[in-house]
């Protein structure tokens, strides 16, 4: 018991449905404290009856009364049939309560101001609340302002996946074919972790995804800046480097706005640099994983779609890595 006292107290766990941060989470969190208090008192009760039973207990098998004697059916009644029902009913009505408080919209009615699409195994985002020129494309790391809702379409192109950052909101799956709709708010600035919740591979565990909540005019300055393409290479390096990218498969499947790179069936790197992490989040962005990650993606993340690239080394890679590196 002391144990789990302990581990409640963590209130600094990424990826908590106890530590709320947002409205959705919020009516998520008061219904499960709800029912884990009540678990806890009726689980504490049963134990003292339990203890009280073993220490009342007197006579022997000898002087027992007979067991078609009767007596005890009001313990049966209450205890094992009216109590649960009471409790079940009561949380039922609770749980039906906290559904209302989730809208659910048909398409006619929502104009989603971003589109998740997921893919074995990472998240497209394609930014869609703004006309057709204010519209872009990133990947696993999403920006909403603070203090005001985002709805958000969901679809993916495989299988089924889910969204799910359990600071913001509850689970909502992602479906061929299919469009489903979120609607996401922070309380305040942060970032918040989230990952797939719906097992879609052998690298689901992978699957992970940044939600960053911004003050408005933070959020304004980061939208204007995913809009414009990729910064020139100021150095001879991460000229270099972009000669490499181009010249080699990368430019097939990525996409680098502002450049020959057209590729739309890998995340888009045109601000890449700009993201905290690199393979959907599962490695934090920095040299020393970028260029584990190019040439040996296979190695970090088995079955991705991005093959292991050995033919780049020396300087070759050192000054690909510049380039990336430079994309904020």
């Amino acid at each position: 018991m002391a144990a789990t006292f302990a581990l409640t107290a963590c209130n600094n766990t990424p990826r908590s449905t106890l530590n709320p941060s947002g409205p959705a989470a919020g009516t998520i969190a008061t219904l499960e404290w709800a029912v884990l208090i009540t678990f806890c008192a009726v689980a504490l009760i049963m134990w003292v009856l339990l203890g009280w039973a073993a220490a009342r207990r007197r006579g022997t098998l000898e002087t027992h009364a007979p067991w078609n004697e009767g007596g005890g059916q009001s313990w049966i009644v209450v205890g094992g049939f009216l109590i649960p029902v009471l409790i079940l009913f009561f949380f039922f009505v609770f749980a039906i309560s906290s559904l209302k408080k989730f809208p659910v919209h048909a398409a006619t009615e929502i104009h989603p101001e971003i589109r998740i699409v997921g893919h074995q195994w990472w998240w497209e985002v394609q930014y869609l609340g703004q006309p057709a020129d204010r519209q872009f494309t990133t990947a696993n790391e999403i920006h909403i302002p603070v203090g005001r809702p985002v709805d958000i379409e969901l679809t993916a192109t495989d299988v089924i996946h889910s969204f799910w950052v359990p600071e913001l909101h509850g689970k909502v799956d992602l479906i061929n074919g299919q469009r489903n709709y979120i609607r996401v708010e922070a309380d305040h600035a942060g970032a918040y972790q989230g990952q797939c919740a719906e097992y879609c591979g052998a690298q689901h565990a992978h699957m992970l995804l940044l939600v960053v909540a911004q003050p408005e005019e933070d959020y304004q300055a980061w939208y204007s800046q995913q809009l414009n393409p990729a910064g020139e290479p100021m150095t001879a390096d991460a000229l270099h480097g972009r000669d490499v990218f181009m010249g080699a498969a990368c430019a097939f499947c990525h996409q680098i706005r502002g450049t020959v790179a057209h590729g739309g069936v890998a995340p888009d790197l045109t601000h890449l640099a700009s993201r905290r992490g690199i393979a959907a989040n599962s490695y934090d962005n920095n040299v020393a994983n970028l260029e584990a990650w190019v040439t040996h993606a296979q190695s970090l993340k088995p079955g991705a779609e991005m093959p292991d690239l050995t033919a780049f080394n020396g300087k070759d890679l050192r000054d690909l890595v510049v380039f990336l590196r430079q994309l904020k």
